[in-house]
């Protein structure tokens, strides 16, 4: 009785003790979305200079959730809404001109190069509408200087540095720690080059994934280099001897190449667009406005035929799928909802994504297929494209890639671990008994029979034809052809475009209008977004459920042991999304990343 009393109390006090802190939650929620609300864009004024603070993660899909305002910073921006502010501002009487600074923050799929070179020439047509852009560079990462290339001129910092080496790729391999540790890994796949599986039964890069990836790296660095060599007046060869030479530009050496144009201070610079535009809110400003809050500004399209932009952008998984996931259930209702919607007259699907679950891809793919009976279903592929997000993009009345996207990979893998030894090391055994024999295939007390194996090889083999037949199907190719091209092979989105893979080269805003074209809306059309930004009763009910979203962990590690403890989480968070109910999956390898 005593310890029953004793846990009943307990539990009351815990209960009293959440109750507590979530209606702190609440009112601290509240306040601050209350104060949000109340904050007043401030107006324009005549001759300012619009300032993009790089300092951001660019994603394609707006936030799901708006937490910027809870901590003084912008944690991602948009891709339509950096784009459409500098177009928007480029023809704006007011904005004088454009000021980059600070450095990107990439983040799981977002800042890829792909969505840089969208964003690269919207600066470009604001440079092009007469009016100056000046980029300030302190240390300049590879994607800093693409975008700070296409400025009027580009200013260093006396101590800064650009640091541009080129491109790489650093897989982590785990095969020696499970050889170490007792964990099982057996696979079956189809495509000489699908190299999902090597960090699992590997220490190192096959012949093959070494040689896709080094072309792929120097089709996407070679595009980067021409791009910045045709705003800065000078050759990619030029380019790539200076990175040869320096590594790290240091800021003479980025002068003596014309990298940039000059080596000042920040004070020095903003001293002279003050006497250029006068003194803005603060007695040491000059006139400015942030583009995000110019953005604000900027009244929403209320008239024309609606165009639907849907974002899939995350792992393809089964099921609903969690915030930044392409849940296959979920993506598909939308897709319906959409389909059945008479006054959306075209969907654009926005793919960012490695691939994921092969039935989810073909959950979604469906629905693409039924809405393209009744209306233009157009794909725009961002930074990936890949496996799994070929698959979901093959069937679409257009394709258009960016020349840095990745994209292709057409090939399957499946997967099985088994914890036999480590178990036993541990004293612990497994039994069991069974009506058939494979009913316990799916166990891992144990490594897979040969024919077991073999099964699952099958299924491999029947959903790989089934990918190349939709591929063949949907872009009009000779299923020889594309198994010649498939094999697991990524390419970018260039040599996509040579192969018929992909149909144009062009980003989000070229996929919209051509929508827009071919359903008849003309130049004037309206925009709807999915996933939408949650609203208020949603916060609240998230920030209840789970105290505190991820988005608000800002905390981890520094240094280099702090990457590395990044990369592995990252890396091995990947494993939760292996939900297929077959094993099967059209995914790039984990971790796949240009840096």
């Amino acid at each position: 009785m005593k310890n029953f009393l004793t846990s009943m109390l307990g539990a009351l006090v815990a209960l009293i003790i959440f109750v507590a802190g979530a209606a702190l939650l609440c009112v601290g929620i509240a306040g601050a979305v209350v104060a949000l609300a109340g904050k007043k864009t401030a107006p324009v004024e005549a001759g300012s200079y619009l300032v993009f603070n790089l300092a951001t993660n660019i994603t394609d899909a707006p936030p799901l959730i708006d937490w910027a305002g809870f901590d003084g910073r912008d944690a991602s921006l948009q891709l339509r809404t950096a784009t459409r502010a500098l177009h928007v501002a480029a023809r704006d009487p007011r904005i004088h001109g454009l000021l980059l600074l600070g450095s990107l923050s990439p983040n799981g799929y977002g800042t890829g190069y792909a969505a840089l070179k969208e964003v690269r020439a919207a600066i470009a047509d604001f440079k092009a509408a007469g009016k100056p852009v000046t980029a300030y560079l302190d240390f300049a990462t590879t994607k800093d200087f693409y975008l700070a290339s296409a400025a009027s001129r580009v200013v260093l910092n006396p101590y800064g540095v650009i640091a541009m080496p080129g491109l790489a790729s650093e897989p982590v391999f785990f095969a020696g720690a499970f050889e170490k540790y007792g964990i099982g890994v057996q696979v079956t796949r189809v495509g000489k080059y699908k190299s999902f599986v090597e960090p699992f039964i590997r220490k190192d890069m096959s012949p093959e994934n070494r040689e896709q990836v080094l072309k792929l790296l120097d089709d996407v660095w070679g595009s980067l280099i021409a791009d910045i060599g045709r705003s800065r007046g000078i050759t990619p060869a030029r380019i790539q001897a200076t990175v040869d030479a320096e590594g790290l530009i240091r800021p003479e050496a980025a002068m003596e190449a014309h990298l940039v144009d000059r080596i000042a201070y920040r004070d020095e610079i903003a001293g002279e667009l003050k006497a250029q535009t006068g003194a803005g809110r603060g007695k040491d400003d000059f006139r400015q406005i942030g583009l995000d809050e110019y953005s604000k500004t900027i009244p929403s399209a209320s008239t024309g035929g609606r165009v639907a932009v849907v974002y899939a952008e995350g792992d393809i998984v089964e099921g609903e799928g969690a915030d930044g996931e392409v849940g296959g259930v979920k993506f598909a209702r939308e897709l319906r909802r959409l389909r059945e919607d008479d006054e959306v007259k075209a969907i654009v699907l926005r793919v960012n994504s490695p691939g994921g679950s092969a039935s989810a891809a073909e959950t979604i793919q469906r629905e693409i297929r039924l809405a393209r009976k009744v209306k233009p279903v157009i794909v725009s592929m961002g930074s990936y494209a890949a496996s799994g997000g070929y698959w979901i993009s093959a069937d679409a009345d257009r394709i258009f890639a960016e020349p840095t996207t990745v994209t292709g990979s057409i090939g399957v893998f499946g997967i099985q671990f088994d914890v036999k030894r480590l178990a036993n090391d541990f004293g612990i055994t497994f039994d069991g008994v069974k009506t058939g024999k494979f009913a316990d295939t799916f166990t891992i007390a144990r490594p897979k029979t040969d024919e077991e194996m073999a099964v699952f090889q099958r299924l491999v083999d029947w959903i790989y034809g089934q990918f190349i037949a939709k591929v063949a199907e949907g872009r009009k190719l000779k299923p020889e052809f594309v198994e010649e091209i498939a094999q697991g092979r990524v390419w970018s989105g260039l040599e996509a475009k040579k192969l018929g893979l992909v149909d144009e080269i062009g980003g989000l805003g070229d996929s919209l209008r051509y929508a827009a074209r071919i359903a008849g809306l003309g130049a004037h059309f309206r925009v709807d977004e999915y996933p939408r930004t949650k609203n208020l009763s949603e916060v609240l009910s998230e920030a209840l459920g789970k105290v505190a979203p991820d988005s608000l962990h800002i905390h981890s590690t520094p240094g280099v042991v702090g990457r590395l403890e990044r990369q592995i989480e990252a890396e091995m968070t990947q494993l939760r999304t292996f939900d297929d109910p077959q094993g099967v999956y059209a995914r790039l390898p984990v971790g796949f990343d240009l840096k």
